[in-house]
C-alpha cells in the first residue's frame, strides 16, 4: 500500500535525504586512487552519526556496512573491501540514513581519477536519465511513465537498462510501495498522487541489460562484465510536481562541477 506523506513528513524526510547528500559530498573529496572502500565506509558511518542520524543500510536485511560500494561491472549492493581503488575505475556509492523515523536513500557513481571517454559517456547518460525520469513523476502520471522515459532515453544511446532491480517508495521504511522500474510502458502501473515520495534510481549497463547475482547473496554484476552506472534521488510530489529532497549540490561543489539542472525540481513549498 502506498503511504502518502504530509508536508511536515516530507520536510522531515528532506532532512534525512540531505544528510545522505552531505555524506556523499564529503566522500567525493576522498574518492581517489589508492583509497579503500572500507575506509570510505568508516568515514561515512562517522559522518552520519555526527549529524544525528544512524546509517540506514547497516543491519538492514543483515547488510554489514554503511555503504553499498559497487565498482566497475558491479551494478549495486557491493560490499566495501580492503582492495584499493585504481585510476580509471568507477564506483557507485549508495548510502542511506535514518533520522526522526524517516529514511533518506541516495546514490552517485564516481570516477576514480581519469576515466576513458566511453565510460564517461555511460555516467553522463545515466545521470541525465535520472532527471528524464523525475520529470515524469507528477500527479496523475503512472509508474510506467517514469520507467518508459528512462528506458527510452537510455536505450537510444545503446545501453542496457537493468530489469531485476528497481527504485521504490520511501518513508518510515527503506522500501515501500510502489516499485519504480527503470523500464515500462506509458500509462501503466500505479497512479502518482500528491504527497508520494519515491527513490528513482536508474541502473544502466554499458552492454547487455542482463545481470548475475553472486553466491554471497548481495553482489550483482553485469553478465558481460562491462561497466554499470547508478544514480539515485529522493523525490516527493508537492503541488502536483516533482520536488527533490536529495541533492548532488555537495558532490558538485567538491568536484568543481557547475550545473543548474536541479533548479527545475526546486519549488517553494506552500
Amino acid at each position: 500500500m502506498i503511504k502518502i506523506k504530509t508536508r511536515e513528513e516530507i520536510e522531515i524526510m528532506r532532512e534525512s535525504a540531505l544528510i545522505v547528500s552531505k555524506t556523499l559530498g564529503m566522500l567525493a573529496k576522498e574518492v581517489k586512487p589508492g583509497v579503500t572502500t572500507l575506509y570510505l565506509d568508516k568515514l561515512a558511518e562517522e559522518f552520519i552519526r555526527a549529524h544525528g542520524a544512524v546509517p540506514g543500510f547497516l543491519g538492514l536485511y543483515d547488510f554489514p556496512n554503511t555503504l553499498c560500494m559497487s565498482p566497475n561491472s558491479q551494478v549495486v549492493h557491493g560490499f566495501p573491501t580492503k582492495e584499493p581503488l585504481k585510476e580509471g575505475d568507477i564506483i557507485s556509492i549508495d548510502c542511506g540514513a535514518l533520522k526522526n523515523g524517516f529514511y533518506g536513500d541516495h546514490a552517485y557513481t564516481f570516477a576514480v581519477g581519469e576515466i576513458d571517454e566511453a565510460t564517461k559517456n555511460l555516467l553522463d547518460v545515466t545521470l541525465e536519465s535520472l532527471y528524464v525520469g523525475i520529470r515524469e513523476f507528477k500527479a496523475g502520471n503512472r509508474v510506467g511513465d517514469v520507467g518508459f522515459a528512462i528506458q527510452n532515453f537510455t536505450e537510444k544511446h545503446g545501453y542496457g537498462v537493468v530489469r531485476e532491480l528497481v527504485g521504490h517508495g520511501l518513508g518510515r521504511k527503506m522500501h515501500e510501495d510502489p516499485e519504480m522500474p527503470n523500464y515500462g510502458r506509458r500509462g501503466r502501473g500505479k497512479k502518482f498522487a500528491e504527497g508520494m515520495v519515491v527513490a528513482i534510481e536508474p541502473m544502466t549497463n554499458m552492454g547487455t541489460h542482463k545481470i548475475r547475482q553472486h553466491a554471497d547473496g548481495w553482489t550483482i554484476t553485469t553478465l558481460d562484465n562491462k561497466p554499470s552506472a547508478h544514480f539515485e534521488h529522493d523525490v516527493a510530489i508537492v503541488n502536483g510536481k516533482p520536488e527533490l529532497l536529495s541533492t548532488f549540490k555537495y558532490i558538485n561543489e567538491a568536484l568543481g562541477i557547475v550545473t543548474d539542472v536541479e533548479n527545475e525540481f526546486r519549488q517553494e513549498i506552500i
